[in-house]
């Protein structure tokens, strides 16, 4: 079901799926062109979970997807609001919550009230920060980045703001890039239920490896439906286990 949901900067979209009691997933999406690649796996994790009962949901956060807010307007807390906004409709009907974040969807679910928190392959921002400037460095090949701040123009007069650096098509302001440069995903010593699951190909440590397809490394969308059943049983197994 197509919905919407109020943000701090306007209404955002949101998919709906499964019932309309019991617990609810929440899904975020990783930032930037990530989001579009797993989009699609994510809207295969959430029907595999609806038809296993559980209800899901996927909103746009403030920024990203087909959210009218500019994304050069946006900090990272603006769109860590959106997903906390996101969910207040389910918390003011009682419903217990699960995060399930994707990616750096894992530094976006730092604000919200969450009964547990999922995390499949998730990013930190020095990562991340890693790989958008390998993308910017290859947009320019002729001029080399800087080793820190390289996301700056040196151009740009000192008594202004400063202007947002374009990546991948994508306006990001120097803000959200200098708060994405020391971020993390909530861990389990933050506070509350925290699971991770990762590919087996990735040797960093996890609760669970599972086999799969790093569809995020792929240069066009695409999908791994094997995965995502498989993402949703251990989702839905967990959820189980934190309901008893």
């Amino acid at each position: 079901m197509i919905d919407s949901y109020q943000a701090s900067g306007g209404r955002e979209a949101m998919l709906r799926f499964g019932p309309d009691n019991g617990p609810i997933v929440a899904i975020a999406l990783p930032l930037f062109e990530e989001a579009n690649r797993l989009r699609a796996f994510a809207v295969a994790i959430c029907r595999a979970l609806a038809a296993r009962g559980l209800a899901a949901m996927l909103p746009d956060l403030p920024g990203q997807g087909e959210s009218l807010l500019p994304l050069e307007r946006c900090s990272i807390l603006d769109i860590a609001d959106g997903f906390d906004c996101a969910i207040k409709d389910a918390w003011n009907a009682d419903r217990r919550c699960y995060g399930v974040a994707l990616r750096s969807g894992a530094l976006l679910d730092k604000l919200a009230l969450l009964d547990g928190r999922w995390h499949f392959a998730p990013q930190n921002g020095p990562s991340l920060m890693r790989d958008l400037k390998r993308i910017k460095q290859a947009s320019q090949p002729h001029i080399k980045l800087a080793e820190t701040d390289w996301y700056f123009d040196p151009k740009a007069p000192d008594d202004q703001p400063a202007p947002p650096v374009e990546i991948a098509g994508n306006l990001i302001s120097t803000a959200l890039l200098t708060d994405l440069s020391r971020s993390t995903p909530w861990t389990s010593e933050d506070g509350g239920i925290v699971r991770t699951v990762r590919l087996d190909t990735d040797p960093a440590a996890a609760d669970r490896h599972v086999p799969g397809t790093p569809l995020w490394r792929r240069a066009e969308p695409g999908n791994d439906l094997p995965l995502a059943q498989l993402l949703a049983d251990d989702i839905a197994d967990w959820i189980a286990a934190c309901e008893r």
